[in-house]
């Protein structure tokens, strides 16, 4: 069975997407969501293979009959894919589906003779997850403090600033009340608040990353865009034209600031943006940040893994996260040899919302006894403790969920956080050397490198902004 909070931020998702009926996978595990029903396929000759071969071999045990098996509208699009349905979306719970199951063993051996997939399921991208959702909950953060990394010297110059790009969730109402974001542009989130005036769940993702790169490299014109709606989740077959509607909006800019993805349980990335990753390659001055993602797993996690592949090594760079004192993994980091760098993103502080008024915020999940991954530090499954909203054995034994108001700054973990760290300090780099390819300041950021961090036992590059200050880990003593 998935973990419970999985199960929560499954419906989370699901509700966020009325009309399409989801299930989790593969085969009732919590690796990733996908539409039930339906499969991808490149559009023209390869969607009429993988339709002739549903209608040949399986039309029988989805329950369809062979006028049934069509591709689901729209039939093309600029990512060149199709969605043909297989099964009845209604058929079944959310532990799998068959029918998709079924279609993709029926295309394995077309497959072997095309030598390439042909077929994929519809994932749900999703803002990087621990099982679908961010590292942890935000945490308000006194408006003394300040923010961490701090604000780095140099101002913003319109003529040389370096062109970020932040895919995610869109900018809450008062963000430009924070001086240093007051140049950003970008989309609003939709919907901040329930009825009772509470801040939804995750919203204010996209402006804290966005915060953290104003932060850290001052001279950047960011874009901050609502790609991926308030709830940070959109279908694959839908991603790949958001991406380029995302990149033409004011043209390709020197980086991509992506903090969102999915397992697929494959080594061949997504068939739904591979349109867009081969556009990208042949974009020689744009780079793509990505995160690596909070399942504290080695699977690779997509787009953040193209980085392992030769083709895509120049264009994608992934990011992982490092514990709060900059020296280990954090725990929830995805990690293995498709991760090229990481930073750190364990208890960030940012700007969330409430410079303008203060906003309350009910926890949604309670915080763990002891870590999920089995950290012997107090990470961010057990520090601080909040009892939740959703469902739990803490939260239906112990009443009312913890509620907190926050006044502008907040403190938060994940991935998510990391990969605006680095793509800040690949701009800041840009603008301190006058470089203006992104690619090459990559490399040149990462050659001077000297910071290594160790990560599941091995050695790996480390980037720090300059104006982050580590925050002491609290180990805990083995229990006798």
């Amino acid at each position: 069975m998935a973990p419970q909070r999985f199960q929560e931020q499954f419906d989370q998702i699901q509700r966020s997407m009325p009309g399409v009926a989801l299930a989790m996978g593969p085969d009732d595990s919590a690796e990733f969501i996908y539409e039930k029903g339906v499969v991808l396929a490149r559009d023209g000759e390869e969607a009429r293979v993988v339709e002739d071969t549903v209608r040949a071999h399986f039309t029988t045990f989805a329950g369809l009959t062979a006028d049934e098996v069509r591709r689901a509208s729209p039939e093309t699009n600029r990512s060149g894919i199709t969605r043909i349905q297989v099964g009845d979306p209604g058929e079944g719970g959310r532990h799998g589906d068959r029918a998709v199951a079924g279609a993709l063993r029926a295309l394995r051996e077309t497959e072997g003779n095309a030598r390439r997939r042909l077929v994929s399921r519809n994932h749900v991208v999703h803002i990087a997850p621990v099982n679908a959702c961010p590292g942890d909950e935000p945490v308000p953060a006194p408006h003394t403090a300040g923010p961490n990394p701090a604000v780095a010297e140099g101002g913003y110059d319109e003529d040389s600033a370096v062109g970020v790009l932040v895919i995610d969730t869109g900018l809450m109402h008062d963000y430009a009340a924070y001086p240093a974001m007051a140049h950003v542009q970008g989309d609003p989130q939709i919907d901040e608040t329930d009825a009772d005036g509470v801040l939804q769940q995750y919203v204010g993702h996209g402006t804290f990353i966005a915060g953290l790169v104003a932060a850290v490299a001052p001279n950047t014109k960011i874009l901050s865009l609502n790609t991926l709606g308030d709830i940070g989740a959109i279908l694959e077959s839908e991603f790949g034209d958001k991406l380029f509607e995302a990149v033409e909006r004011d043209g390709w800019p020197a980086i991509i600031s992506l903090s969102a993805g999915t397992s697929n349980g494959s080594t061949d990335g997504l068939l739904g943006i591979e349109a867009f990753m081969e556009a990208l390659r042949e974009q020689p001055r744009t780079l793509l940040v990505a995160a690596a993602g909070n399942n504290a797993s080695a699977t690779p996690f997509w787009p953040a893994a193209y980085a392992d592949k030769p083709e895509y090594a120049q264009s994608v760079l992934s990011v992982g996260a490092l514990r709060s004192d900059g020296e280990f993994g954090a725990c929830f980091s995805n990690h293995g040899s498709w991760v090229k760098v990481y930073a750190p993103g364990e208890r960030l502080t940012g700007p969330l919302t409430g410079f303008e008024a203060p906003v309350p915020y009910r926890y949604q999940h309670s915080s763990y006894d002891t870590c999920r991954h089995h950290f012997a530090y107090a990470c961010t499954c057990q520090q601080p403790q909040h009892l939740g909203v959703l469902t739990g054995e803490r939260a239906t034994t112990s009443g009312t969920p913890d509620q907190v108001q926050f006044e502008g700054f907040a403190q938060w973990s994940g991935t998510s956080f990391a990969t605006p760290v680095v793509a800040a300090m690949i701009a800041a780099h840009m603008t301190a050397h006058k470089e203006t390819d992104p690619r090459a300041a990559r490399q040149q950021l990462l050659a001077a490198n000297t910071e290594f961090a160790e990560v599941r036992g091995a050695v790996v590059p480390a980037l720090l902004p300059p104006t982050w200050s580590p925050v002491p880990v609290v180990n805990i003593p083995p229990s006798i």
